[in-house]
């Protein structure tokens, strides 16, 4: 039973932790909503595994450290996901993890999963590992990882490469293996947790030897949530945890969503919004006291490529105890071993006990009285429960009342204050006057003897002034010559071609626009340049082309730019990454 100590503890506590998110909560707030405002580009399906609406079964896919507190304690757990498409279809992501503790400080999972991005077809597994830190009662820090090793094939074979078309498509096609490494680290500050990961930190590509994403293409996730703990009937380890999530995705839009998870042993609900996916809502319940069940369906908004309808399946079993589910941390109203206490007819407490047979052949009779003696311990067992639930809410209630007259009182002492205050400084009103009067006179003695002064210092001002402005403009003028000169000379020693590189210069001919045109590839034949530039845009590219009345050759270009370095640039990184066959630059030189 809390007693009147423990409660004010709580509640400064929570005072102290909702502090703390309030100061936390509007800097997460202005960082999401710049990053949102930040380079709208054109959507496109995302490629990461889009598992921003997992709270609790299979949450360590979404940060490996939460395998700890957040996924049971030993469980099966399964998802499913269908992008944009119907029920009956192919499901878009499939997991199926199996999560264990360790020990009180660690915890262990193994997966199999398969995804469709759109582009690759994913299948292979994962392991996870967490760890936790216990700094204190209120203070704790987990790290994980998650480690995935998978086979990644192209989704879509409808193109099929000729032999005879002489295009860079033969080191892309096949099935590659890939290793990729996903950490993360959550600290919590009694309930409330603030946690960051990626997807893809580190990542390899066995069969091109390399890495398989640039460091630009790295996923990132935060996310701040608090967990309100709640009293809802008979329910157990019911709590309330609102959230919020940011994700950074290559190439698009930063992703921010908020939900709230409603929880208990026997049910659970969320609704949740995704600024590219829409809004989501969810419910599940449990069964047995270990078979959970749940759905999600999720409703495109404008802001996302299609407004098509999402749905996600879930399933989990747990395989320990019931009572080994994970709990709200600081909030247990009683323990496992709560002592049933009864009166007896002197006013004095003593347990309550069930008479044990001590022999064998006892009669039914017995059976029946001890049978009775159980569902009446049964019923003192749930009336204590009741009354330390309402004395947990009374004592609440109490304080709050208790709250809200010391602030009535403070607010009178206040006001009875700010009166004597008033009253006081009415008497020296007069004083403060004539002080005035006196004032103003000595300003204007001092402003006519002052004015001659004033006058000359204005003038000598306004001259050194004008001084300064001409060499401030004689000195911008210097500068910004140097600065084109230097700029000129920078631009003509950029322009000249490097040993070994192809580089084609020419003056305007054929209309062209003067420029530098990074080159893919030059055909004589239209059919092999048609089939080229259908493969391109096939790659999401843009690819353009003019045609030379010099040679009548098609010249099929990734893009045009304004400056050598850029042309180069674009050219040493595979045009971002996006083309890896070789490239070379043609100068249009104006008139």
């Amino acid at each position: 039973m809390l007693t009147k100590f423990s409660l004010k503890k709580y509640v400064k506590e929570l005072v102290f932790v909702f502090l703390c998110m309030l100061r936390t909560l509007p800097l997460l707030i202005i960082l999401s909503f710049s990053l949102l405002a930040y380079g709208q580009k054109e959507e496109r399906l995302p490629a990461d595994l889009r598992q921003h609406n997992l709270t609790t079964y299979n949450a360590s896919l979404f940060n490996p450290a939460f395998s700890f507190d957040r996924n049971n304690a030993e469980s099966v757990a399964f998802w499913s996901r269908w992008q944009w498409q119907a029920i009956d279809g192919d499901p878009t992501t499939v997991f199926l993890n199996y999560t264990r503790k360790l020990n009180g400080r660690s915890a262990a999972g193994l997966a199999f999963f398969q995804q469709n991005t759109g582009v690759f077809f994913n299948t292979g597994g994962a392991l996870n590992y967490a760890y936790q830190f216990q700094f204190n009662e209120l203070v704790r820090l987990s790290v994980g990882l998650n480690v995935f090793a998978f086979q990644q094939e192209l989704a879509d074979d409808r193109f099929q490469t000729d032999p005879n078309l002489p295009l860079p498509l033969t080191s892309t096609v096949g099935t590659d293996f890939i290793v990729q490494m996903a950490p993360g680290v959550n600290i919590s500050v009694e309930r409330l947790s603030l946690s960051l990961a990626s997807e893809n930190l580190i990542d390899y590509n066995f069969n091109e030897k390399e890495g398989n994403t640039a460091k630009e293409d790295k996923i990132f996730m935060s996310l701040l949530s608090y967990d309100f703990p709640l009293m809802l009937g008979s329910a157990t380890n019911a709590f309330l945890r609102p959230s919020m999530y940011l994700r950074t995705i290559p190439g698009q839009s930063n992703q921010v969503g908020f939900y709230t998870l409603l929880n208990t042993d026997k049910y659970w609900g969320q609704v949740g919004y995704n600024n590219f996916y829409g809004y989501g809502i969810g419910a599940g319940a449990t069964f047995f006291k270990h078979l959970s069940l749940g759905a999600l369906v999720e409703l495109g908004t404008g802001a996302s490529i299609t407004k098509d309808t999402s749905f996600e399946l879930m399933a989990a079993y747990l395989l320990g105890k019931p009572d080994q589910r994970n709990k709200v941390v600081g909030f247990d109203l009683e323990s496992d071993t709560d002592i049933v206490m009864e009166l007896n007819p002197d006013g004095q407490k003593k347990t309550a006990e069930v008479e044990v047979p001590e022999k064998a052949e006892e009669s039914a009779q017995t059976d029946k009285e001890e049978a009775k003696q159980a569902k009446k311990v049964a019923k003192i067992e749930e009336k204590e429960r009741r009354k330390r639930e309402k004395f947990v809410r009374d004592s609440i209630a109490r304080v709050e009342k208790e709250a809200a007259l010391a602030a009535k009182a403070l607010q009178k002492e206040q006001d009875r204050e700010a009166k004597k205050i008033a009253k006081e400084a009415q008497g020296k009103d007069e004083e403060a006057r004539e002080a005035e009067l006196l004032a103003r006179k000595q300003q204007e003695q001092a402003r006519q003897l002052d004015s001659i002064n004033k006058a000359r210092e204005e003038r000598a001002l306004a001259e050194a002034r004008s001084l300064a402005e001409k060499r401030k403009q004689d000195s911008i003028a210097k500068v910004e010559a140097a600065r084109r000169l230097a700029e000129r000379a920078k631009q003509q020693e950029a322009d000249k071609p490097k040993q070994g590189e192809k580089y084609e210069e020419v003056q305007t001919e054929d209309g062209l626009e003067p420029g530098y045109y990074l080159i893919a590839n030059v055909f004589g034949t239209k059919k092999y340049f048609e089939a080229f530039m259908s493969d391109l845009r096939s790659k999401g590219m843009d690819p353009g082309f003019f045609v030379r009345s010099k040679n009548n050759y098609h010249y099929a270009y990734l893009g045009r730019f304004d400056t050598m370095q850029a042309a180069r640039a674009a050219r040493d990184s595979n045009f971002g990454g996006k083309y890896t066959g070789k490239t070379w630059i043609f100068r249009v030189v104006g008139k």
